[in-house]
C-alpha cells in the first residue's frame, strides 16, 4: 500500500476522525461538563472541504474502488455545506429535547462519511457499503428521540422498508456479477457495451433491481411510503439532514452508476426512470396539498423535488448532468434553512408543525417569517432565488433531449406546488391568532445557519454561473 492510494479516501478520513473524536470526548466527558462537541464535527467537515479542494483535478483513486474525481469531490462539497448547516441548526433541538449531543454529532458525522463515499464509490459493493453505512447512522438519528411514539414509528418503518430496498440492492449486484463478472462500474459497461444490443431479461432485471434500490433512497413513487412519517417522526434538524445528505448521496451514486455502468441500456432505463419521474412529481405535488401538517407537506415536497432530479437524470445531456449537481446544492440549502427554521421555532410541549402555528409568526420574529419566506418560495421556484435557476435548468433540459412530456409535467406541477408554500406564508403575515404564541429566542448559532443558507440561496439565483459551469465540468468527468 502506498501513500497516494490512500489520497481518494482523505476527505472521507477527516471525517471519520472528528467522529471518533466526538465520541471519545463525550465518553470521557464528566458529568455536567460542556464540551464543544460541534466544533470537532465542523473541525472535520473543514477538513474534508480543504482536502477536497487539493484534491481537485487529480482524480485521485483508491484500490481502483474509490475514486476523487471532480465529480465526487462537488458532491463531498455539497455534503460538507450541508453537514455544517445542520450542525448549525441542531443546537436547540438538542437543548430542547434533551438529546445526547455527543451521540447526535457522532451519528451525524459517520452519516455524511458513508455519503462521501457512495459519491466517490466506483464499484458496486462500495456503494452497497456506504449506503449501509450512511443508513444506519440515519435509521438511529430518525428515532433518536427514545420516548416519542412518532419518532419510534417513523424509524420503524424507514428501517423496516430500508431493509427490503437493500435487498433489492444487494440482488441487483448480484445478479450484474453475475452477467459480467465484475462489480468495477468501468468493467460493468465495458461489458455490457460489449453484449447483444438486445437486453436480454437478466440485464432487465438486473437494471430494474438497482433502480428500486435507488428509488427507495431518494423517496420516488412508490417507493416514497416511508418519507411522510419518518420525517413527522424525526427531529426537525435530523429532517433537514435527511432531506438534503441523502438525497445528494443518493442521487450522486444514481447518476454515477446508470451514466458508467449501465449507459449501454440507456434506451431501457430512460423509459423507467421517465415513468417514475412523472409518477413522483404529481403524486408529490397532489398528495402535499393536502397537508395541514408542515413536516408531512415538506416530506411530499420533497418527493415532488425528487421527481425534477428524475428528469434531469432522464436528460442526461450536457444541461441535464450539470443540473443535478446544481439542483442538489440549491434544494440542499434551502431544505435545511426550512427545516432549520421549524427546528428553532418548536418548543418542548408544543411541535409548531402545523399551518396554523405559524400564525402572527411576522409578528413577534420577522427574521424569521422573512427567512422562511425566503426559502418556501425557493422550494417554489420563484425568481431570484436558487430554486427557480435549478428548476429552469432541470426543464430547458429535458425540452433539450425531447421530453417535451416531462418537463410539462414539471411546470404544472410546480405552479401547483406553489399553492401549499404561500399557506404558510400567508399565514404568517396575514392571519391574526386571538391567542397569540410565545415562540422561543433565536439561538446565535441556529440564527447564523439560517441567516447563511439565505445568502447562498441568493448568490445561486442571482449569480449562478461560476457553480453551473463547476456544476456541469465536474459530472462531464465522471469515472
Amino acid at each position: 500500500m502506498t501513500l497516494p492510494s490512500l489520497f481518494a479516501i482523505l476527505p472521507m478520513a477527516c471525517v471519520v476522525a472528528s467522529g471518533i473524536a466526538v465520541m471519545v470526548a463525550e465518553a470521557l466527558r464528566d458529568p455536567g461538563e460542556h464540551l464543544p462537541i460541534g466544533r470537532l464535527g465542523a473541525i472535520g467537515l473543514v477538513g474534508a472541504a480543504m482536502t477536497s479542494v487539493g484534491l481537485w483535478n487529480r482524480n485521485a483513486t483508491s484500490f481502483d474502488v474509490v475514486v476523487a474525481d471532480n465529480f465526487g469531490l462537488f458532491v463531498t462539497l455539497v455534503l460538507v455545506i450541508i453537514g455544517l448547516l445542520s450542525l448549525g441548526v441542531s443546537g436547540p433541538v438538542i437543548e430542547r429535547e434533551r438529546l445526547p449531543r455527543g451521540e447526535y454529532c457522532a451519528l451525524m458525522l459517520f452519516a455524511i462519511a458513508g455519503m462521501i463515499l457512495m459519491a466517490m464509490a466506483a464499484d458496486l459493493l462500495v456503494v452497497f457499503l456506504a449506503l449501509e453505512v450512511l443508513s444506519l447512522a440515519v435509521y438511529a438519528l430518525t428515532g433518536i428521540r427514545r420516548d416519542s411514539p412518532k419518532s419510534s414509528e417513523g424509524a420503524l418503518k424507514y428501517f423496516v422498508l430500508g431493509a427490503f430496498s437493500s435487498a433489492f440492492f444487494l440482488y441487483g449486484i448480484a445478479f450484474t456479477y453475475g452477467l459480467t463478472g465484475s462489480t468495477r462500474l468501468d468493467r460493468v459497461g465495458g461489458l455490457l457495451a460489449a453484449l447483444a444490443m438486445s437486453p436480454t431479461p437478466m440485464q432487465m432485471l438486473a437494471l430494474g433491481l438497482l433502480l428500486v434500490g435507488f428509488a427507495f433512497k431518494v423517496s420516488a413513487v412508490p417507493f416514497h411510503t416511508w418519507t411522510p412519517d419518518a420525517y413527522e417522526g424525526a427531529p426537525a434538524s435530523v429532517t433537514a439532514f435527511m432531506s438534503s445528505g441523502v438525497k445528494a448521496a443518493a442521487f450522486a451514486a444514481f447518476a454515477r452508476v446508470f451514466l458508467t455502468a449501465f449507459e449501454p441500456m440507456r434506451p431501457q432505463w430512460t423509459v423507467m426512470i421517465g415513468v417514475i419521474a412523472a409518477a413522483t412529481m404529481i403524486v408529490g405535488t397532489v398528495v402535499g396539498v393536502a397537508q395541514t401538517n408542515v413536516k408531512r407537506m415538506l416530506a411530499y415536497s420533497s418527493i415532488a423535488h425528487a421527481g425534477y432530479l428524475l428528469v434531469a437524470l432522464v436528460s442526461a445531456n450536457d444541461a441535464g448532468k450539470g443540473a443535478i449537481l446544481f439542483y442538489l446544492l440549491s434544494y440542499g440549502v434551502t431544505s435545511i434553512g426550512v427545516f432549520g427554521v421549524i427546528g428553532v421555532l418548536d418548543t418542548f410541549d408544543r411541535p409548531n408543525d402545523q399551518l396554523s402555528d405559524y400564525a402572527g409568526l411576522w409578528n413577534q420574529h420577522p427574521a424569521l417569517a422573512a427567512l422562511m419566506t425566503v426559502f418556501l418560495l425557493s422550494l417554489g421556484g420563484f425568481p431570484p432565488l436558487a430554486g427557480f435557476i435549478a428548476k429552469w435548468y432541470v426543464f430547458t433540459a429535458a425540452m433539450q433531449a425531447g421530453h417535451a412530456s416531462l418537463a410539462i409535467i414539471g411546470v404544472l406541477t410546480s405552479v401547483v406546488s406553489v399553492f401549499f408554500y404561500l399557506r404558510v406564508v400567508i399565514m404568517m403575515y396575514m392571519t391574526e391568532t386571538d391567542a397569540p404564541v410565545r415562540f422561543p429566542p433565536v439561538p446565535r448559532m441556529a440564527g447564523a445557519a439560517l441567516v447563511v443558507s439565505a445568502i447562498i440561496i441568493f448568490y445561486l439565483g442571482i449569480l449562478p454561473a461560476r457553480v453551473l459551469e463547476w456544476a456541469a465540468a465536474s459530472i462531464g468527468t465522471i469515472y
